[in-house]
């Protein structure tokens, strides 16, 4: 099966679904509770309606963006994902070099399973540190440290998991990192001979970032203790961009604007941390209206499509990540199929863009 197998995010999916081990697959796809937040993010993006505009002159459309500053050859990048590797070896590397390729943000994960400072590297500095606050708080600042050595400019401090999301899916199948194998798994892998022998072969996934002397992380440990105290710590702390993710609530927002942060991620974490939280695009336009015209904006979870990324725009985000869809379409067919997927979301950001009378993108953005 060639790579034109994948016209949509959907199509990516389909096959990932079939390739993957049932329990890889639904750690990545699977959300929080009941899954209805993830039904009602998308339900929510679906309603969205763009206006479309006829007999302009739309011969010449360009979809550059920037962001710090910094050109972009696309308004959308790639969200912080843990454990990318679970997807296809080598996941990460195809993500930081697809980074590369289009001058877009890499969102690199405090549990990626490839160290931080090779996909900095690999993203030609392309890449922003995702940070969890854990604990008490002395492992998260040396991870800090870690990325400023590295060449990290921009830290992403995400805010919505004070405890790990209760996801069924990933529960059921007993999901743990590091893998724990049972009988359970042992069948799960065998009936999926392809993916299993791949990963075998470049050995198994590891929160890559704690295989070093002097760093641990405890997937489940509480995140409960990081407070607005915290945050001025790591704003003191860290010159670069400091980007502040997982905010929902307009007043939230106000505060972190108040308390000096670059840009704010409006964000449910994909829905896997609570089933009932609100779609983001929902409350896209409320936060936009709080934080002003001119502070940053950007904006994740549930995004699918070209589409959704002008639907993004137009609600008052200045930039979009995409999350699993892009694993899928390694699951899928590898690189080949990443590049398949991001040619699909940048024509369909491109035809859409000419549906609805724009030649830029600050046209997308202009402020009511």
């Amino acid at each position: 099966m060639g790579t034109s197998a994948i016209h949509s995010a959907d199509d990516a999916r389909r096959i990932a679904r079939r390739r993957l081990p049932w329990m890889v697959f639904d750690y990545i796809d699977g959300a929080a509770g009941r899954e209805a937040g993830a039904a009602r993010d998308r339900a929510a993006l679906d309603a969205v309606t763009l206006r479309p505009r006829i007999l302009r002159d739309v011969s010449d459309r360009s979809m550059t963006s920037s962001v710090f500053g910094q050109p972009a050859q696309r308004p959308f990048g790639i969200a912080p994902m843990g454990m990318c590797n679970l997807s296809a070896p080598g996941a990460d590397l195809m993500l930081a070099r697809l980074a590369a390729r289009y001058c877009v943000p890499l969102g690199v994960s405090t549990v990626s399973s490839t160290p931080m400072e090779d996909l900095i590297v690999e993203a030609e500095g392309h890449a922003w540190f995702q940070l969890y606050f854990s604990g008490d708080g002395s492992g998260t600042f040396k991870l800090v440290d870690r990325a400023r050595a590295a060449g990290y400019e921009t830290l992403v401090l995400t805010v919505d998991v004070p405890e790990l999301g209760r996801r069924p899916r990933e529960l059921r199948h007993g999901f743990k990192m590091p893998f724990r194998m049972g009988p359970r798994q042992v069948l799960d892998f065998a009936l999926h001979p392809r993916w299993s022998l791949n990963t075998l072969l470049r050995g198994k996934p590891q929160m890559a970032n704690f295989l070093m002397d002097g760093y641990d992380f405890d997937r489940t440990e509480s995140r409960a203790k990081a407070t607005w105290e915290t945050l001025a710590r790591l704003r003191d702390q860290w010159g670069g961009n400091l980007v502040v993710k997982g905010v929902l609530d307009a007043e939230d927002a106000r505060a972190l604007k108040a308390a000096g942060v670059d840009a704010i991620q409006v964000s449910n974490h994909g829905a896997r941390q609570m089933d009932s939280a609100p779609p983001p695009i929902s409350v896209l336009p409320d936060i936009r209206h709080a934080v002003g015209d001119d502070f940053p904006l950007f904006f994740d979870s549930g995004l699918r499509s070209g589409e959704d990324v002008m639907k993004a725009l137009q609600s008052g985000a200045d930039f979009a990540f995409f999350g699993r869809i892009m694993q899928f379409a390694i699951a899928a067919e590898g690189e080949a199929g990443l590049e398949q997927l991001w040619s699909v979301l940048s024509a369909e950001l491109d035809t859409t863009m000419a549906q609805i009378g724009l030649s830029s993108l600050d046209q997308a953005r202009a402020r009511p």
